[in-house]
């Protein structure tokens, strides 16, 4: 080899290491001395923060809090985020398109069907593979439709739930946090990465309503769903 080319290949050789340890060095800037990553609580100008977001930056990382932003990947926690999983044999997009979709009449001979003036754009299978502002759009026009048929209830597996009632919520709550052990347990870069948020405290994306109901609380669902995680691989 001749001492040029040496020269060529030991430049090449020290471009890549230092290119290597520039990206190592950037890869850990990006993660806090907590050892989260800093991306989770990034910093949203206020003038692009929507009217019902509760931005990143809202949450104390000091005292261990992050927000399950859409901003972020903590977004795929959203009820709304495309997530595919199977609950009771049954295929759903979302949680979102389950929640909406239960709004649906689930039969030919079903009380939501009993007025004909009243128009379902959707089936419910339609709206079970629905997920983010689609489905919750399919949901606002459910809301309307039961309105003007003075309907309370949803339905799931063919039995209504009254899900402002005290056995409804419930109930309600049991399908909904189900769906979403579901949603964890079938797809495995969530589950990894919702073991990833450690022992933080995870919080809302949107304002919540006064005395919500449980099924609601999809930040508290998934810190359950994480602890039950941890306490398997604990036993394993």
């Amino acid at each position: 080899m001749s001492k040029f080319f040496k020269k060529i290949v030991f430049s090449v050789l020290s471009l890549s290491l230092y290119a290597g340890c520039v990206h190592a060095q950037n890869q850990s800037s990006n993660i806090g001395s907590d050892g989260y990553p800093n991306a989770w609580w990034v910093v949203i100008p206020q003038d692009q923060i929507k009217g019902w977001e509760i931005p990143p930056q809202a949450a104390d990382r000091s005292r261990g809090e992050v927000i399950l932003s859409k901003r972020t990947e903590l977004g795929i926690f959203s009820n709304l985020s495309e997530a595919h999983f199977v609950l009771d044999g049954q295929s759903y997009a979302s949680i979102e398109g389950l929640w909406q979709g239960m709004k649906y009449p689930d039969s030919a001979t079903d009380d939501r069907l009993k007025d004909p003036n009243v128009q379902w754009p959707y089936t419910r299978e339609q709206v079970y593979l629905m997920s983010g502002f689609e489905a919750k759009k399919a949901g606002d026009i459910a809301n309307e439709n039961m309105k003007k048929l003075g309907v309370k209830w949803i339905t799931y597996q063919g039995e209504k739930i009254e899900y402002n009632s005290e056995l409804g919520k419930i109930k309600h709550y049991d399908i909904i946090y189900r769906a979403s052990v579901a949603k964890v347990r079938q797809n495995s870069e969530i589950q990894k990465l919702l073991q990833q948020t450690g022992s933080l405290t995870l919080k809302p994306d949107h304002t919540q309503q006064p005395n919500p109901n449980p099924a609601y609380l999809y930040f508290d669902i998934y810190m359950k769903i994480r602890q039950d995680l941890n306490t398997v691989q604990k036993i394993d």
